[in-house]
């Protein structure tokens, strides 16, 4: 037993060592540059499906294997490891910073939850409206990292005033037995009034008194085993630090009042992880595996001209909204049960006392930030002019901005994303005038360093080092490697000759296997990951069925992030997880029908509004042209 623990503990050393040399015989017995391309793709996959050394780390096997194994010069892997999504990326992560920085997500965040109002129904439908918004342009782990505590503090207000309405209703059923209780109650009144007196005398302190009269409650109810008796037949010297009122020790027993407080708390939590994994899916920039399948698309079809942040966004924002609200109706479900007149009520009349104040706890919060600061408004005027310049760069249907200027092609979304990320670097984070309210006009999310320099900027580099996921940086450049080793070595042409078969099957039979597949997979194992490995297997049979990879890939890519049914099939759900109000169980049976619902709404979508907006009922030229190349 002893050296079997030892291997367990060893388990990710010796795979990592392990399965390179199990798998050394197939470029050594095959000596070609499909074998050797395949021996680095599937040692790379291994390492990232198990997680035994960290995504980025793995992500460099590439770097080193495909010019050890003759398939990519060393300057042409090194290439790959940053492209122009990465520059979008440090634009996004450049606004990101500043909105955290100055408080103005959660500004935005209990605005909503205001506005939805504290019935349990519209309080959940108002956390999952806020978190999808955030979500849309900050990371989906950041977006519940930083809701959370929000919605954690308008729990613990809800069961904290459950609490206290269990113990007025005992206070109350306790009044009534004492009315009811006639002489016997005169008489025990008599003798606790001896008792008290004759305590006065010893000590005089009121709380010892209470103490007292509390113990000849508890000395009369023996029966009950509240209080144990000494041999000799009187009560214990210790006593005195017991008497708790009965619903008090239930109260202590127990983390929730009422079953119905633990639902709530279960589906609010639930509701958030859910709703920062929809909110990803409505921009470019909303989650990583968005933009790597926009980075691999454009490097293998660069003539397509297709997907840009205006086209994605079109497509995404219904699909979102349709998941919100069956979402929200799945969860209510579940854990509120179908009554939605009695939770979702806007009148005051039919408000609680828990509800009450949870409305005051969250204004309470509200008015903590004070009035809207000048770094918070600087940062709403960059979030809204980014947003529109993404939107007008190419419209499709209109001309875009980009058709002001001569030579086309240049400019693309990471050149405005990148350009006004630089800015927050330069802008003070001060209003510019001398005056001492200009000086006091700052946000809650300044340092003490900036305090004395007027000139300090709107952010820091400490403050987008804090931010900047590297590790995706070197997870996608990773991607983009092994996606131009297939290309150059042959291995997708081949992979696409294996999958010839299911050519007989339709289209949407195909786009639906495929989601399941991954939907499945990234259960267990990272949503990067796992879509850098299906990109190029889904495109090569995409080419090699003649249906638009399109229509594989947009799904594919969407159901990635549908890994909601444990605690480890992303970070948000690790945090939610870790609040502990939910077990695995809830996870398991809530994030199953989320995912069903993920699955319904991308096919319906695909196959309805997607096929005008794409062109997905004819096999486009830009993939034969990206076919011939793979075969070159």
């Amino acid at each position: 037993m002893g050296l079997l623990k030892k291997f367990w503990a060893a388990r990710k050393l010796l795979l990592v060592v392990l399965i390179p040399l199990a798998l050394l015989p197939l470029p050594l017995i095959h000596p070609s540059s499909e074998a050797s391309c395949a021996y680095v793709l599937i040692v790379t996959a291994v390492y990232w499906v198990s997680e035994a050394i960290p995504l980025g780390a793995a992500a460099l096997v590439p770097a080193f294997l495909y010019p050890l194994f003759g398939v990519l010069k060393s300057s042409e892997v090194a290439a790959e490891y940053f492209k122009d999504t990465t520059l979008l990326l440090i634009g996004v992560i450049c606004l990101a910073a500043s909105i955290e920085k100055w408080n103005l997500h959660k500004r935005l965040a209990l605005r909503m939850v205001m506005i939805a109002g504290a019935k349990p129904g519209m309080l959940v439908l108002g956390f999952m409206c806020c978190t999808v918004f955030l979500s849309m342009w900050l990371s989906n782990t950041s977006t519940t990292a930083m809701v959370m505590p929000i919605a954690e503090a308008v729990l613990q207000q809800l069961i904290s005033t459950g609490a206290a309405d269990i113990d007025e209703e005992a206070e109350a059923i306790s009044e009534g037995d004492e009315e009811q209780g006639g002489l016997a109650d005169k008489e025990e009144n008599l003798d606790k009034t001896q008792l008290e007196l004759l305590f006065r005398k010893e000590s005089g302190t009121k709380s010892d008194l209470i103490t007292l009269t509390n113990l000849e409650d508890l000395n009369r109810s023996t029966q009950k085993d509240t209080v144990k008796r000494q041999s000799n037949g009187y009560l214990p010297q210790t006593a005195v630090s017991i008497p708790e009122l009965p619903t008090s020790s239930r109260k202590q027993s127990s983390r929730y009042p009422t079953k119905r407080d633990h639902m709530i708390c279960k589906c609010l939590s639930l509701s958030i992880t859910y709703a920062a994994t929809i909110g990803g899916l409505i921009t470019i920039t909303g989650t990583s595996t968005n933009l790597i399948f926009a980075e691999q698309f454009n490097i293998r079809y660069p003539e397509a001209q297709v997907i840009n942040f205006g086209t994605w966004f079109i497509f995404s924002l219904p699909i979102s909204l349709i998941m919100l609200f069956l979402t929200w109706v799945w969860l209510h479900c579940l854990f509120l049960g179908c009554n939605f007149r009695e939770t979702c009520s806007l009148s005051k009349k039919r408000k609680t006392k828990q509800e009450d104040l949870s409305e005051k706890r969250i204004q309470e919060e509200y008015e903590k930030l004070g009035p809207i600061s000048y770094p918070e408004l600087v940062t709403g005027v960059f979030f809204v002019l980014m947003t529109l310049l993404w939107f007008t760069r190419e419209p499709g249907f209109v001309p875009g901005w980009t058709s002001l200027f001569e030579k086309k092609g240049y400019r693309t979304d990471a050149t405005i994303s990148v350009l006004l990320g630089f800015l927050l670097f330069l802008i003070p984070s001060r209003k510019p005038c001398f005056s001492q309210a200009g000086d006091r006009d700052q946000g809650s999310g300044s340092e003490d360093e900036e305090d004395s320099d007027t000139l300090a900027p709107m952010i820091t580099w400490k403050d987008f080092q804090k931010l900047m996921p590297w590790e995706i940086v070197i997870l996608v450049g990773g991607g983009y490697a092994l996606a131009a080793g297939c290309k150059v070595s042959g291995l997708s042409v081949w992979m696409g000759r294996q999958l010839e078969p299911m050519n007989s099957l339709p289209p949407w039979t195909v786009t639906l296997l495929a989601c399941l597949l991954v939907s499945a997979v990234t259960e267990f194992a990272s949503n990067p990951a796992t879509i850098t490995v299906f990109l190029p297997i889904l495109s090569t049979m995409s080419e090699t069925l003649h249906i638009n990879p399109l229509y594989t890939l947009i799904p594919a890519t969407m159901c990635v992030s549908f890994g909601v049914m444990l605690p480890v099939g992303n970070p948000p759900n690790a945090i939610v997880f870790s609040y502990g109000h939910c077990q695995v169980s809830d996870m398991v049976k809530a994030g199953f029908g989320v995912n069903l619902i993920g699955v319904v709404v991308v096919m319906v979508a695909i196959m309805t509004w997607g096929v005008p907006l794409f062109q997905l009922s004819e096999f486009p030229a830009w993939a034969v042209i990206g076919n011939m190349t793979d075969s070159l």
